[in-house]
């Protein structure tokens, strides 16, 4: 089984890219990447997963907008939930610039059998789509207060923030179950954290994705036992994984 995570850019920026596999009980890192156009994210993804593979793959974008104004239920009870931690998401519905783009990107992932999975049952090889977001579920994964602000402000409290996030990931991912097989810092994947900004929103794209993927492969593992559903197939959904107590 593998498990995709799609950082997608909402306009024509880069996307981050990561793809994770179920082996001797523990996923493992595969590949990370980025890349700018939608034909060469797929072509990415087709070379990931063969055609009679199972997989999940978690984009972190709303490829499934029914509303033509206004907010969707998804968007809405992230900020009802999750907006004390800071981390409500952007409203979208169709009239938005960005809808085309991440509807099509959806379809485009239906039409190679990734069907929406807004219930699962755990643990059960297919292939999946679901939509995510990495804010509340890095809080709830690292048990945090708030959500770790690496995307806005100045350079140098952004590179720290993403910093935090790098060895939450690299020191806890491991603990967890499922257990993400221990990253090595400045390896073949894991870079260190750069300090320029073209350079540091790259990283932040690929740890954005690492993070999706993590999110797929915990909603596989544990469906409905341990991860929140946020809307459904008719208002859009947002998976996200439950506070993990110590």
């Amino acid at each position: 089984m593998k498990f995709i995570g799609i950082d997608l850019g909402w306009k024509s920026q880069p996307s981050g890219l990561c793809c994770l596999e179920w082996i001797d009980g523990q996923l493992q890192l595969l590949d990370l990447d980025r890349k700018e156009a939608i034909a060469d994210i797929l072509i990415w993804i087709d070379n990931s997963v063969q055609p009679d593979e199972p997989a999940i793959i978690a984009v972190d974008a709303p490829t499934l907008i029914p509303n033509d104004t206004g907010s969707r239920l998804p968007d809405k009870l992230t900020h009802k939930y999750f907006g004390k931690y800071h981390a409500g998401c952007y409203p979208a519905n169709k009239n938005l610039p960005f809808a085309d783009r991440t509807i099509n990107f959806g379809l485009e992932l239906e039409s190679r059998g990734y069907l929406h999975a807004p219930t699962i049952e755990p643990q059960k090889l297919s292939r999946y789509q679901i939509e995510v977001f990495p804010h509340p579920a890095i809080v709830h994964l690292f048990n945090l207060e708030r959500i770790l602000k690496y995307k806005k402000g100045r350079l140098s409290e952004r590179r720290l923030e993403l910093i935090k996030l790098q060895n939450y990931l690299v020191d806890i991912l491991p603990s967890l179950s499922p257990p993400l097989r221990p990253l090595r810092l400045c390896g073949s994947f894991i870079p260190e954290i750069p300090i320029t900004g073209a350079a540091l929103k790259a990283t932040e794209d690929k740890l954005d994705a690492l993070v999706c993927a993590y999110i797929a492969a915990y909603w596989w593992y544990w469906g409905e036992e341990r991860n929140l559903v946020l809307g459904d197939r008719t208002t859009g959904y947002i998976v996200i994984p439950q506070r993990i107590l110590t």
